[in-house]
């Protein structure tokens, strides 16, 4: 793998994620340790270093693990959590965006991942009730403290993450450098505001789901495997995912490689930078994911990529663009400007 900077910032982080969802068998699916410890072997030895988890995930566990598993090199890593949804505590204050939330989440992640210090903290979900000012300053203090080094945001309109940052470049707070979202061939709707704010700002994105749950292994085109983890009713099995994983798995055929690897390779070559966040049940699996780094699609390729998986931008962008509307914006002098 190759190192990439995070978003307008100076760390260097793989430019595949290890997901760690899957550490712990809690939520119902998932890894026993041993098997989480040989897929967190076999992700270093491939020169990973960008390791995600979260406090809700696995209640507690996949952090637990971590703490073990990074013990003697744990400065070699870039390890990513995140607080507001809940973490084992009780009351309406164990979970959500308030500073209150935010201090007991990161003392407890601190404890479970056996270090003193995070370095990429997210917000991990928008609760809608807290002040923007309440938790920009809050994160901050952490900073300020030794407790993060960096700050990231996952799950968010974009409105609130562009006024999020504005605030703290105007107070001289500690802004966000990383933005997490669901991104995928099926899931391009984060490119209507999204992406565009990200790119902007300076934010790397870290993308959840990249393979759409599996769908984008192509496995549902498939009879035999009509019950899987994806139900039948979802959008990732709609007629236009199945037709986008159609394609995938086409071009995939014609390069000799797997499927998830020409999905991944998709959100890697983004002009953005953008992270895709992997994470498995089997080491075999992962190794799968991981091997994307090993190939490249063509301008080609992505074009028929972008072009069978296409979404509908709205309003006001697709308005901007009508040729109408830039006669009248530019005063006839649209493709005269060098832009």
């Amino acid at each position: 793998m190759i190192y990439k900077l995070l978003g307008k910032s100076g760390l260097k982080v793989a430019e595949l994620s290890l997901g760690t969802m899957t550490f712990g068998t809690e939520s119902g699916y998932g890894a026993d340790k041993a098997e989480c410890d040989r897929q967190f072997s076999l992700y270093r030895d491939l020169g990973g270093n960008f390791v995600d988890t979260a406090n809700l995930y696995t209640n507690g566990t996949s952090e637990t693990f971590l703490g073990e598993f990074m013990q003697g090199h744990r400065h070699e890593l870039v390890l990513a959590t995140k607080y507001s949804l809940k973490g084992g505590g009780k009351g309406p204050n164990a979970a959500g965006n308030s500073r209150k939330s935010m201090m007991e989440a990161i003392e407890g992640s601190l404890k479970r991942l056996r270090t003193d210090y995070i370095d990429l903290f997210y917000l991990h979900a928008w609760d809608f009730l807290t002040p923007v000012d309440e938790i920009m300053r809050g994160l901050d203090d952490l900073v300020k403290q030794g407790k993060v080094n960096y700050l990231g945001i996952s799950d968010t309109p974009a409105w609130i993450v562009s006024r999020a940052n504005t605030m703290a470049e105007l107070m001289g707070w500690t802004r966000f450098v990383a933005l997490q979202a669901e991104y995928s061939l099926i899931q391009r709707t984060t490119e209507r505001d999204l992406v565009p704010m990200a790119h902007e700002l300076g934010l790397g994105i870290t993308a959840w789901a990249p393979l759409a749950g599996g769908a984008l292994s192509g496995k549902y085109l498939k009879p035999e495997t009509a019950e899987g983890r994806v139900k039948p009713e979802s959008v990732r099995r709609n007629d236009r995912a199945q037709a986008i994983a159609k394609a995938v798995v086409e071009l995939a055929e014609t390069k000799n490689c797997h499927p998830v690897q020409v999905a991944l390779r998709w959100l890697m070559q983004k002009p953005e930078l953008t992270f895709p966040v992997v994470g498995a049940r089997t080491t075999q699996q992962l190794e799968l994911s991981l091997q994307a780094a090993q190939i490249i699609l063509t301008a080609e390729e992505v074009e028929k990529l972008n072009a069978i998986s296409a979404i509908e931008l709205g309003f006001p962008h697709e308005f901007l663009t009508q040729q109408g509307v830039k006669d009248v914006l530019f005063n006839g002098f649209f493709d005269k400007i060098v832009k």
